[in-house]
């Protein structure tokens, strides 16, 4: 039976290993076939922009596994639309073409809907 998962992505993409943790778990869980999905809010919507320089920092760049979470079979992929308002980011600033924006309210709704919720 599939479970209903969402992971919750809320740490900037470099400075710790917590963001690309939870795109780790993603994928590995993906290939159970569960149902996944994440949520960027706070500062994990940095983690979505374009044309990130990670090199700069001696980092790979995380932006560029994001495309590769359709590949493995998810697809549902949200932003908290508050979250980008507050850091002055349109979704045109950033690297995926298919994400779903959400407000207070639809999130609630959202995660109303899980089996599991996983918060990093």
């Amino acid at each position: 039976m599939n479970k209903k998962i969402l992971l919750i992505s809320r740490q900037a993409p470099y400075g710790k290993s917590t963001a690309r943790e939870a795109i780790d778990i993603a994928l590995a869980a993906s290939v159970y076939d569960q149902d996944i999905g994440i949520l960027f809010m706070d500062d994990g919507i940095f983690q979505l922009l374009k044309n990130q320089q990670s090199q700069h920092i001696d980092q790979k760049n995380i932006a560029s596994i994001l495309p590769a979470l359709a590949l493995y079979g998810i697809e549902n992929i949200y932003v908290h639309q508050e979250s980008l308002k507050a850091r002055t980011i349109k979704a045109d600033d950033l690297i995926l073409d298919d994400l779903q924006l959400l407000n207070n309210k639809d999130i609630g709704h959202l995660l109303s809907q899980q089996d599991q919720l996983l918060s990093f």
